[in-house]
Parts: C-alpha cells; structure tokens; sequence
C-alpha cells in the first residue's frame, strides 16, 4: 500500500486503466478528506516531535464478489486515487492479484525506482567534496 500511496496519481490511474477491471464494490467509508499530523525524529533516532499536518483522503470499501476489503490513506485531496489504491487493496485478497501485481504494482515500483535514481543523481552532481591539504608544517 506504501507504494500505491507514494505513487503519481496519473501513474497510477494509467496503470490502473490498463488493468481494465472494474469490479463492483460498495463503500464501507466513502472517499473523506482530512488531515494528519506529521512527526519526525532528529536524525531518525531522536525525541519525536510534530512537524506539521498534511491532508490525506481516505476510503474503504467491499468487494461485492468475495467480500475483500479493501483500504486507502493517500496524501493530498484525491478522491479517484484513494477509490484506485483502495480496489488495488481489495483485489490483492482476491485471485486477481498476480494479474494487479504484474499491471500495476511492479510497473509503479519501476517507475518511482526510476524517479529515485534521476533524483540521485541530480543531488549527486551538486556534492562538494571537502578535504584538507598537508601543508608539511608540523
């Protein structure tokens, strides 16, 4: 789910059209815009402390054949987002999820590991390495 939520909406509307399902489903929590409060920790291990809130949209809904449930916390106000990330929940409890795994799940993983490297390397180009010259004084 981590990956559906941190994935571009227009990434995963594409791949989620080119899987061409559209099961039938009833909202157990229609699509909710809200808010959430964001913590950190000062190089990770530190005291936890608030940063801020973001918004997310969450849903949950049942799969009328089988009964999966599926749910979805994505960040930002997208509905259609939260309904996809949520049928993609649902369908992984099913016999489709080989099918979604492969249409979706991977082609998205590929894709942010992509924009991760393309980040990389962007801030890699911008390193300044520091070092000191012996100047044989001692």
């Amino acid at each position: 789910m981590g990956l559906v939520a941190k994935a571009p909406a227009e990434a995963l509307a594409r791949h989620w059209a080119a899987l061409g399902v559209s099961p039938e489903f009833t909202w157990l929590r229609p699509p909710e815009v809200g808010g959430a409060m964001v913590r950190g920790r000062m190089g990770g291990t530190g005291a936890a402390f608030n940063i801020g809130e973001m918004t997310i949209t969450r849903c949950a809904l049942k799969l009328t054949k089988g009964g999966a449930i599926g749910h979805a916390h994505v960040q930002g106000r997208d509905k259609a987002k939260a309904e996809q990330a949520a049928l993609v929940d649902a369908l992984m409890q099913t016999d489709l999820a080989d099918t979604v795994r492969t249409a979706v799940l991977v082609p998205l993983a590929d894709e942010l590991a992509v924009a991760s490297a393309a980040r990389a390397a962007k801030a890699a180009a911008t390193k300044v390495d520091f070092f000191t010259m012996v100047r044989g004084e001692d």
